[in-house]
């Protein structure tokens, strides 16, 4: 049995868990190699700790990165993973008028930002032009305010109006594999249409963070790698993995839950082709055992951020040596964790192993304890001493 595989076994939530020897010795591998330069952290994007003493976690809830649609509930190409049911949930914004009374109400509710998205037409294009002019009122009037848009495909001039409209970060799926954008997407574009995006986005000021979704193909892998390589030869300011939930899929054209070791070797292939580029694993992925494989991965892989973790990742992080920095954001500010993985210096505690075996042990047994005092994002950082591998 190999270190790590030891390591895991000392992680209760973990001792059961059915993981691929292979491939936790391959991931040892690159973690030793990878600790030749430094020991890579690993950013918590969770109210992974149940109890807290601050009353701050309180103000972090729905409305602080809301979802904006200007389209409402519509799309039109109804994709076999959505139908569009992504958007039915969120703030309806139809015209300029109303963007602008969205966003002002939203501010007044204490939002910090907001995911600013739409339904696609025909081409995979969200038709943002009405609502540039509006969009520069409000970052002009509320410049501390962030926008992160979901971009979908765009030329270079549609690149170059978003971001002079005041635009933080834009977001958009980079896929690799033709069939996927034929079959899934419903859609009569290329993979070089998704290449191009991407390059008239980083042209611009914009924080760039490009998605690839894992298993996007009814849950099999086949365009992923290409992605992949897509992204290394543009380098955005982070990527976001996440891995398919296809709840909303066709009987007829039904998903399949992603290999969890498949999964796996792609956070290897992704960490070894990106070592500099910030790696956050979204929380959308498959749940229970799956959830937990996955996880678990995640960390042994390296990447530098995990939103919303599985029981036993935290702990197992810092066994594994790194360190650990937790931020409050709430399951419902999906798009904050992507936001704040590319902030210069985000927010939250970083915590001793001591502290993690400590608080995991109490939140497993249903006690409370004292609680582990977390900071908001305007608050002062509070940091503990990151002890070394506890194992």
């Amino acid at each position: 049995m190999s270190n790590w595989q030891q390591m895991v076994q000392a992680v209760e939530p973990l001792q059961d868990l059915e993981l691929d020897t292979e491939l936790v010795q391959g991931l040892e591998h690159l973690g030793n190699r990878s600790r030749e330069r430094a020991a890579p952290p690993v950013h918590f994007y969770t109210p992974t700790f149940k109890s807290y003493q601050t009353s701050e976690l309180k103000s972090c809830g729905k409305n602080a990165w809301p979802a904006v649609s200007v389209t409402g509930g519509e799309c039109k190409l109804q994709c076999d993973h959505c139908k569009a049911a992504i958007l039915e949930p969120m703030i309806p914004a139809r015209t300029p008028e109303d963007l602008w009374r969205v966003v002002n109400e939203v501010i007044a509710d204490g939002a910090q930002g907001m995911l600013l998205t739409g339904g696609s037409n025909h081409r995979n294009e969200v038709e943002y032009t009405p609502y540039y002019e509006t969009i520069r009122r409000i970052k002009d009037s509320h410049p501390e305010f962030r926008i992160a848009a979901h971009a979908a495909l765009m030329d270079a001039d549609a690149a170059l109006s978003m971001a002079h409209a005041g635009v933080d970060v834009a977001m958009m799926d980079v896929i690799g594999a033709q069939e996927t954008i034929t079959n899934v997407y419903h859609l009569r574009r290329s993979v070089d249409d998704f290449e191009a995006t991407l390059e008239n986005l980083v042209r611009t000021s914009m924080r760039v963070v490009p998605h690839i979704v894992i298993g996007l193909h009814y849950g099999r892998m086949l365009g992923e790698w290409r992605a992949l390589e897509i992204i290394q030869r543009h380098l955005p300011d982070a990527v976001v993995l996440v891995v398919v939930m296809p709840f909303y899929a066709p009987e007829k054209r039904p998903f399949v839950t992603p290999d969890s070791s498949e999964v796996g070797r792609f956070f290897q292939s992704a960490r070894q082709a990106l070592p500099d580029t910030p790696l956050l694993l979204g929380c959308a992925r498959p749940p229970g055992e799956s959830r937990m494989q996955i996880d678990t991965y995640a960390v042994m892989a390296g990447l530098d951020g995990i939103a919303h973790p599985a029981d036993g990742a935290v702990e197992l992080a810092a066994r594994l040596g790194r360190k650990v920095r937790v931020t409050p954001a709430c399951c419902s500010i999906v798009v904050g964790d992507e936001v704040m993985a590319v902030q210069d210096a985000p927010d939250g505690l970083e915590l001793d192993i001591d502290t993690i075996l400590r608080e995991e042990a109490r939140r497993r047994a249903g006690d409370r304890g004292i609680g582990i005092p977390v900071v908001s994002a305007t608050s002062p950082r509070t940091e503990l001493p990151v002890q070394g591998n506890a194992g």
